[in-house]
């Protein structure tokens, strides 16, 4: 998302608005290993709220990428 700096002087500069991106590690208990995902701090909470594999089923049905 882009937008604009805006000065006292209501000069205008272009400036990018972007995600709150945190690397967070999740162990996935039905396969006994740990996964690195890169996802934003709202996606985090979600996870806390309703777990790993309710997000990740719901960002397929999406056709969101997961790598």
């Amino acid at each position: 998302m882009v937008g604009n700096n805006v000065s006292h002087a209501n000069n205008k500069t272009k400036r990018w608005f972007l995600p709150n991106l945190q690397t967070k590690r999740f162990y996935i208990p039905e396969e006994d290993r740990w996964v690195t995902l890169k996802v934003s701090s709202k996606v985090l909470k979600t996870i806390n709220k309703k777990g790993l594999n309710e997000v990740l089923k719901k960002a397929k049905t999406k056709g969101l990428k997961i790598v």
